[in-house]
């Protein structure tokens, strides 16, 4: 691996062509594959930019939505090859693109060290084989792709009836990537699909062959160590290994936020430290008896990595996460939504990012899918849908039909975006006679919510010119809060530079550490719970928040712990680290559960 970072997925559309920005420079990137029509115009565009032939995919075609993604996946990976084999023919002249995959590197890697030798080699007889070892050690970065779990939609006939379980949105997609010619992995979030799970097992690419390699890995984005230890319990059952476990901060991250029970990252990342091994040891035992069922020999366990993302904002706070948890990478996503030669934002959103301030990023009620969305308060989807609401007119035309899977009111799933959706149940909160304010919130919580299928993919469409006529250009967007201490557009040279050290884009900038901002946000969450059951706050309720507070206050504890042990670390910065806890301790014990 060259890099220890990766770039996770960000939202549908942003980072739809990462890898063919990033992949030959070593850097890894994720791109979601929810959205087939993006996915085939996208397809559509790259063809068209590099003069090669485009067969569309019809959606009359039987299985469209698993070809689409094979087709473009094929593609994304024929393309950065040709990228890669075409930098490693360029002689080694500073400012060019080989030059710049070395200069990108950590300044502590092998590759690195072997690079600035090499410039400042005397002897050119020799040089040229030190050239032909650097390139010949030269990796492209992984082409890999995310899949929501839970967003597996049924498909239906012109009839209505169902169309079969293989056909559902999950696994068209997963298969999709398995029958594509990556080499990579799919990373499988929001929680586990048992359905999705076990129709890993029907693609002989997800098993390790002798030596312990495995053509396409598994990757399990989780909040915590129990819920990753049971997912992968699940999948070891079937033979399944888990090449990796991508730990996010339950609430210091952008899109979904899947918030724990109080459980902080230092003391989540504090167990996999301690028990990974074990639990390695304990699913390969597992792993090796079903692949022997299976005919399978596997005598070397695969690597299982562990990373981490969610709100690393400095170039110590990444080196520390590194070093004392031992974890293999870290995970920057929202800083590169203000690299434009990285990610796809347009040039209106990308100038309010600039310029946006940290109350403008809020913890939502805006997704569909009933989970807790990170939501940017001058988005044009935000500003769409309260001009509707103005016009008595809340609810968005639901065309792609992703998110659907509400069944309150209709036979067949539909959106609680959509504007079918909002007016009936409008309709039914009218005839509840609720006083003023319980309605007045119902009426919110209704309307709140935003249609993400288009408004995370029209910034791309934007960015690149391929919005149809009378096609919604409202931008939804999803960074976390992290992105509010960054001000400005930067190059992708400047950003690995800001990851690995060697410059600071966030010089002077006052911004709480990481861990100290996650448990501030988790306080604040809290206190929203709590006031939410205020009039109506049960036993079980009860009992489930003041778990909550001890699991807080004991991450408190943890944290002047680790803050207060030996480290390199300059006293003032700790004192300030303390005192910024102490705070965070004095609000939290004033909650009264």
């Amino acid at each position: 691996m060259s890099h220890t970072f990766h770039i996770p997925v960000l939202g549908l559309g942003y980072s739809i062509d990462t890898p063919l920005k990033v992949a030959r420079y070593g850097i890894s990137s994720v791109m979601s594959v929810v959205d087939d029509e993006l996915i085939e115009r996208m397809r559509e565009y790259h063809a068209q930019l590099n003069h090669e032939d485009y067969i569309p995919i019809l959606k009359n075609e039987p299985d469209f939505r698993a070809k689409r993604i094979t087709a473009y996946l094929n593609m994304v990976a024929r393309l950065v090859d040709q990228q890669f084999q075409q930098l490693k023919q360029l002689p080694f002249e500073a400012g060019n693109d080989l030059c710049r995959y070395f200069e990108l590197l950590p300044e502590n890697t092998r590759l690195k060290q072997g690079y600035d030798l090499m410039m400042d080699y005397p002897d050119d007889s020799q040089k040229q084989l030190f050239q032909d070892l650097l390139k010949s050690e030269m990796t492209k970065g992984s082409i890999d792709v995310n899949i929501m779990a839970k967003v597996d939609k049924m498909n239906y006939d012109a009839e209505g009836l169902s169309i079969g379980d293989q056909y559902t949105d999950a696994l068209a997609a997963l298969r999709g990537f398995a029958e594509s010619k990556l080499e990579s992995a799919v990373i499988l979030s929001a929680g586990m699909n048992p359905r999705l799970y076990s129709y890993l097992e029907s693609f002989n690419d997800f098993f390790p062959d002798r030596k312990g390699h495995i053509r396409k890995r598994i990757i399990l984005k989780v909040s915590d160590f129990r819920s990753a230890y049971i997912q992968a319990k699940f999948l070891a059952k079937k033979g399944l290994w888990v090449s990796e476990f991508r730990v996010e901060s339950g609430l210091n991250c952008g899109g979904h936020a899947f918030a724990t029970e109080g459980f902080l990252l230092g003391p989540i990342l504090e167990e996999f430290k301690q028990k990974r091994n074990e639990m390695r040891d304990e699913l390969f035992q597992s792993v090796q008896l079903v692949l022997q069922e299976k005919g399978i020999v596997c005598d070397l366990a695969p690597k299982q990595n562990l990373s981490v993302q969610g709100g690393i904002g400095t170039a110590a706070e990444n080196e520390f996460l590194l070093q004392h948890y031992q974890v293999d990478a870290t995970g920057w996503g929202s800083p590169f939504l203000l690299v434009p030669e990285v990610t796809n934002v347009d040039k209106s959103t990308l100038l309010q990012l600039e310029n946006a301030r940290e109350d403008d990023f809020y913890l939502s009620g805006s997704s569909p899918l009933g989970i807790l969305f990170n939501n940017f308060k001058n988005s044009t989807a935000e500003a769409q849908r309260l001009k509707r609401l103005e016009h008595n007119r809340p609810g968005s035309p639901c065309t792609k039909k992703y998110l659907c899977t509400n069944t309150e009111f209709t036979e067949q799933p539909i959106c609680i975006a959509s504007r079918e959706y909002q007016h009936l149940k409008i309709k039914q909160l009218q005839t509840l006679d609720l006083p003023e304010p319980d309605y007045q919130t119902q009426y919110q919580e209704i309307t709140e919510k935003i249609c993400l299928c288009e408004g995370l993919c029209a910034s791309a469409y934007l960015k690149y010119d391929l919005l149809k006529p009378r096609e919604n250009k409202a931008v939804a967007i999803c960074p976390g809060p992290n992105l509010a201490y960054f001000s400005r557009s930067y190059s992708l040279d400047e950003m690995v530079k800001h990851i690995y050290g060697t410059t600071d884009l966030l010089d002077k900038i006052k911004r709480p550490h990481m861990f100290i901002k996650e448990l501030n946000l988790y306080i604040n969450y809290l206190q929203t719970d709590l006031q939410a059951q205020l009039r109506d706050l049960n036993e079980k309720k009860k009992k489930q928040l003041s778990k909550f507070k001890i699991q807080l206050q004991e991450g408190i504890n943890y944290y002047k712990a680790l803050f207060t042990a030996p480290t390199d670390t300059t006293t003032q910065i700790l004192q300030n680290w303390i005192q910024e806890l102490t705070n965070s301790e004095i609000q939290l014990s004033g909650i009264q559960v």
